[in-house]
């Protein structure tokens, strides 16, 4: 694909992501974009968020959207084909299905997580890898989260033997890592109020957390434990243990969310006591490759003034543990801590940061922070916040197009943290 022009075809834009794709303008990217998608809110809020790129005073953005609405929009595309990539960002329920239609007819896609919610359709999912290699086609998914600042450092350390020594195996109730993250339904994405669709509450269309933000933390454990290496979903992996609990939402909270005056006549068998029960919470303890790890995941309505989502990380080794912090006073931003277990390491530990990881990072450098502790210091150019890493993975997937292929790990890894996901909510969830 390295001597074709790159199009990108948008197929039923239902969540912000979708546009976040698109804040930025990419070089070999036409800026002519194909729309594909039902009639209703979602492509209009959609299209919305394109048109306030292309308006904003800094740096505009100069895309056309060529739309096309009906019922018939996933046909349409296939039988078009105006483009060559696809970008899915929307309904999860709908996405492994446009998935697999989509590489089947010979297009590439770049999907929004979760690539898949339902146990049962795992297997699509993995023939629809099958079908990607077969046509020479690259299908990846969004994982933001790879390029922010501390999940970096928090991953170089690691693999720094003086300082960190080995990854500690843990158990179910001392985990060798930890992953933890807190989300909100109210909040405001491209400085406005975000609108969600209704079908964002509903754990049928959108997944639950074991399946839909889960992915990014499943995904950096991979990553940042066993990189560049290949992991096998059948033989790396098994599930320990795994929970989901409900978030309630008064009407008014999600009237202030979605718009809507009354709750979906569908979401009835959610409501108790004028609450809607949505679930949107859950935790998995798991081994890979030996190693002990915990996922929690947790939605609030809406985060306490002057804070917002939050991640917390624990690496935990043999000579260090790396603590990644986010909340309260001066931890407004996530904050990488190491935890050394000897207080004779301060060397090794400035020599880790002050040399090796400067040469990568140059301005880092180390505060003390108690005994054996210090803190990561990071300048605020590395801290590019959560939107901007969306055009980050864009330019990345980008260069694997023109390459024509991607690193051997990728493909394997992403059917695992799949694997992972849907088989912590199969154990979680009652038949």
């Amino acid at each position: 694909m390295s001597d074709e022009p790159i199009t990108l075809m948008t197929l039923d834009p239902g969540h912000f992501h979708a546009g976040l794709v698109q804040k930025s303008m990419y070089e070999g990217v036409s800026p002519t974009v194909y729309v594909y998608a039902p009639v209703g809110p979602d492509v209009e809020d959609h299209l919305k968020r394109i048109q306030g790129f292309n308006d904003r005073d800094t740096d505009p953005t100069h895309w056309a959207e060529k739309v096309y609405t009906g019922p018939d929009y996933l046909e349409k595309m296939l039988a078009e084909k105006p483009g060559n990539v696809v970008v899915v960002s929307g309904n999860n329920a709908k996405k492994t299905d446009y998935i697999m239609e989509s590489v089947f007819h010979g297009l590439n896609v770049l999907a929004d997580k979760p690539m898949v919610i339902f146990p049962d359709k795992f297997a699509m999912l993995v023939a629809a890898f099958d079908t990607a290699r077969e046509n020479n086609v690259l299908l990846y998914d969004v994982m933001t989260e790879r390029f922010e600042i501390t999940s970096l450092l928090q991953k170089a350390l690691s693999q720094i033997p003086e300082v960190f020594g080995q990854m500690e195996p843990g158990t179910a109730d001392n985990p060798g890592i930890t992953k933890e993250s807190v989300h909100h339904f109210s909040k405001l994405v491209a400085g406005q109020p975000l609108t969600r669709p209704a079908w964002f509450f509903d754990p049928d269309q959108r997944g639950e957390a074991l399946t839909d933000v889960s992915t990014h933390l499943v995904d950096l454990i991979q990553w940042a434990c066993f990189p560049g290496q290949i992991i096998d979903y059948q033989t790396d992996i098994k599930m320990v243990s795994a929970r989901r609990w409900t978030t309630d939402l008064s009407l008014a909270q999600f009237s202030h969310v979605t718009g809507l005056e009354a709750y979906p006549p569908e979401f009835q068998s959610a409501v108790a006591d004028g609450q809607l029960k949505v679930f949107s919470n859950g935790e998995m303890i798991y081994t890979l490759k030996g190693i002990t790890a915990k996922v929690s995941v947790a939605w609030h309505y809406e985060a306490p003034a002057g804070t917002g989502d939050t991640h917390h990380s624990l690496m935990r080794g043999t000579k260090s543990d790396l603590v990644i912090r986010q909340g309260g006073p001066g931890l407004e931003q996530p904050t990488l801590f190491i935890e050394s277990h000897d207080a004779t390491m301060e060397p090794e530990v400035k020599k880790a940061v002050l040399e090796t990881l400067q040469a990568d990072y140059p301005g880092i450098g180390l505060k003390p922070a108690g005994d054996s502790q210090w803190m990561v210091t990071i300048p605020d150019k590395y801290r590019v916040g959560h939107e901007a890493h969306f055009g980050q993975v864009m330019q990345k997937y980008l260069e694997f197009l023109r390459n024509k292929s991607m690193p051997d790990w990728e493909v394997p890894n992403m059917i695992a943290k799949y694997y992972t996901t849907t088989q912590a909510l199969k154990l979680a969830k009652p038949n």
